[in-house]
């Protein structure tokens, strides 16, 4: 492959090294710097055409931060999940990096472009310009009335994800631990089965990628959008209560969902190693279940760049070329590997970006999805 594929990415936690970079913020931004997994020059260099920024909000805590890659180092581990956040808490810190991501797009506004909707994100990659989408990992942020929903919709909000690896008022996430099963704790609360209606009547697409079993049930049941793991992999391959079994990917194919790769080794390794020292066979070991029980439809990449820590092979974000020579190289044609790099994403977001209502007048009488 001599020109860069264009890959749309599911997931990645820039916003939060942004937010956190003790650089001038335009070091970290336009890529001075040359730190983390992503900035706006090596994004452009290795054909990122677009993807989801997570707003994340850290645990609080009195002393130093956890050091969860130091706690996950030697497997088996079974880490206490960080204790529920208020929204009172988490509000201020998910307007900032809300607010970060408005900020990258008036710093290069030719470059990088916060998209809204679908529309939004294809028109932003015809031009060359990278499509943001604001996405948020745990919704501690929104209040149990709510109403911050309408704002951060307001902002730029499509993409949410109920929880983290912790409790919020919405539901349970799954702990850190290995090996370990998503079925454990307690499925979505009333006031996450309110928050799953409000983003479907938004458009607002629900991401199940910390979601326990109970939980993903849950969803399911309420939902009338796609199923969506934004950043997940196989179970069978990787024992991590974050990753899906055979049964959950089954349920994503059959509502028209995705799943994206995601390249943190935790996840990947068949013992849970953070290793970052691993052959292509391990990822191509997750992708080809995926593609078995999902369909070549309902895959993509989510690779938690500037989240966890990613195989040496990839390094960075450009790394992503590297990868889809060794899907290429697996066998996998041309055609799927346009559709695993970004055509599968953005048939997604054309069915998950848009509110119940107008999700009504698209399927019209007598044009019912089946």
């Amino acid at each position: 492959m001599s020109d860069p594929i264009p890959f749309f990415d599911g997931h990645n936690d820039f916003l939060l090294r942004l937010m956190m970079s003790p650089d001038p913020r335009e070091d970290t931004w336009l890529g001075t710097e040359h730190k983390g997994h992503l900035d706006l020059a090596r994004m452009q260099q290795a054909g990122f055409a677009g993807g989801l920024f997570a707003i994340f909000v850290p645990p609080v805590s009195s002393g130093p931060p956890p050091d969860f890659k130091a706690m996950m180092a030697n497997p088996p581990y079974d880490i206490p999940m960080p204790p529920l956040m208020t929204h009172d808490v988490a509000q201020s810190t998910a307007l900032t990096m809300a607010g970060l991501m408005h900020w990258m797009e008036r710093t290069a506004p030719a470059a990088f472009k916060v998209c809204r909707s679908a529309d939004d994100i294809r028109t932003a990659i015809a031009k060359g310009t990278i499509a943001g989408v604001m996405h948020m990992e745990g919704a501690e942020a929104i209040g149990p009335d709510l109403d911050a929903l309408y704002l951060f919709h307001d902002m730029g909000l499509r993409s949410l994800g109920p929880v983290w690896s912790r409790p919020t008022i919405f539901g349970h996430g799954v702990p850190m631990a290995f090996p370990g099963t998503p079925d454990i704790g307690p499925g979505l609360t009333e006031t996450g089965k309110d928050l799953v209606r409000l983003c479907n009547e938004l458009g607002i697409l629900i991401d199940l990628s910390h979601m326990n079993e109970a939980g993903f049930n849950d969803v399911a049941a309420v939902s009338t959008a796609p199923l969506v793991a934004t950043h997940s992999n196989a179970f069978a391959h990787s024992a991590s209560p974050r990753n899906l079994t055979d049964r959950q990917l089954h349920q994503i194919r059959d509502t028209g969902g995705l799943v994206g790769l995601n390249f943190a080794t935790f996840y990947l390794h068949p013992d849970g190693s953070p290793s970052p020292e691993m052959g292509w066979d391990t990822m191509i070991r997750h992708m080809d279940h995926l593609i078995e029980h999902l369909g070549e439809d309902h895959v993509g990449l989510g690779s938690d760049f500037d989240g966890c820590i990613i195989p040496n092979l990839i390094g960075d974000v450009t790394g992503v070329q590297p990868l889809l020579q060794a899907f290429a190289d697996h066998g996998y044609d041309d055609a799927l590997l346009s559709k695993l790099a970004s055509a599968n994403w953005l048939a997604c977001l054309d069915r998950s970006l848009i509110g119940t209502s107008e999700h009504e007048q698209r399927q019209g009488p007598g044009n019912a999805e089946p």
